[in-house]
């Protein structure tokens, strides 16, 4: 979905929690919009505006690295790795999938979409092998999706059928997620649902939230799963982000029926969530315009432990470090408990 701003707010009653900012570097400055993130080499891997892709050097902050996939001045808020590659994809049409190789950084384009509606939302590698990424719908409001089997990428066909302004938000990368039986896709706008994929035989099942949606400024902008049952889905309404009521919800079902949390006490529109790993899903980081979140106990309450303001996606380093990225910086922060 196109339309994504910053939009400034103020928040109130969050519940207290015992962990607290240590502290935040910056470790890149840039004329960037950064959306999607990975982590490889002990580096941190990003892509954005401008054709814009490179890394920072987690262990020494001043070895980075910067390229330009084009030289039109493309947007990316998606990427995703496997062993040997990066993949990135610009949103907006013609799409243009880029594959980068790990070892010289050299890029080149191996598939395209040239549709006029092609608009990538996220991308997500399950495996080395299989990674699925989604569009914006054609006009028959079909769900739209790519994917890279065998080395290839292709169309996947389905039969699944969008509502009428039900798409996505291309926010953090972060509305797609997988597990070893799972894929899940979140929608927002006009409906906001959960699409399961069984990996096994590639049925997709489509499941309703209750998340605050039927606006196209509203939905689900996040999800991650810890396991092939819990799972987290964040979001909000992005032109008004003071508002924080049924935009956060957790599954235990691995996505089947939802459970509506904090509503009224967190920090209001989130762009994504991650949860720490090996926490089991207890504990999540979260980031919107004007915020980073923190939770202690599966989603239930949260704590606004920073006021920052223009990250928009983040990604666990290890137990206490988080990198985050947005508006013109890539930070890391350390947490202490």
């Amino acid at each position: 979905m196109k339309k994504i701003f910053s939009i400034l707010f103020l928040s109130t009653g969050l519940t207290a929690f015992s962990q607290q900012v240590e502290s935040l570097e910056t470790i890149l400055n840039d004329k960037i919009s950064i959306r999607a993130i990975e982590v490889y080499d002990n580096k941190v891997w990003y892509s954005g505006t401008d054709s814009k892709f490179g890394f920072v050097d987690l262990k020494d902050y001043k070895n980075q690295r910067q390229i330009k996939l084009s030289e039109n001045k493309l947007q990316f808020r998606t990427l995703a790795q496997n062993k040997t590659s990066f993949y990135a994809i610009n949103i907006e049409s013609p799409a243009h999938f880029f594959k980068i190789d790990k070892k010289d950084l050299k890029s080149q384009v191996v598939f395209k979409d040239t549709a006029k509606t092609a608009f990538y939302d996220a991308l997500h590698f399950v495996n080395d092998k299989l990674a699925y990424t989604f569009s914006d719908s054609d006009k028959d409001l079909r769900l739209k999706l790519a994917v890279y089997k065998d080395g290839k990428w292709s169309m996947f066909k389905n039969n699944i059928i969008l509502n009428e302004g039900e798409a996505a938000f291309a926010a953090s990368n972060t509305n797609i997620s997988s597990s070893k039986k799972y894929l899940w896709i979140a929608t927002g706008g006009k409906a906001s649902r959960i699409l399961r994929m069984n990996l096994k035989d590639e049925n997709i099942e489509v499941f309703n939230t209750p998340i605050i949606q039927g606006e196209s400024s509203q939905g689900i902008y996040s999800i991650d799963f810890y396991n092939d049952h819990f799972g987290i889905a964040a979001g909000g309404d992005y032109t008004k982000q003071d508002a924080n009521i049924n935009n956060v919800a957790t599954t235990n079902d691995g996505g089947r029926t939802w459970q509506i949390h904090a509503s009224g006490q967190n920090a209001g529109y989130t762009t994504c969530v991650k949860i720490k790993p090996g926490s089991k899903g207890k504990e999540i980081i979260a980031v919107g315009d004007k915020h980073i979140s923190y939770s202690s106990d599966f989603g239930r309450t949260w704590k606004k432990i920073s006021d920052e303001k223009g990250f928009f996606v983040c990604q666990w380093l290890d137990g206490n470090n988080v990198v985050l990225a947005g508006n013109n910086r890539i930070a890391v922060i350390k947490l202490k408990f």
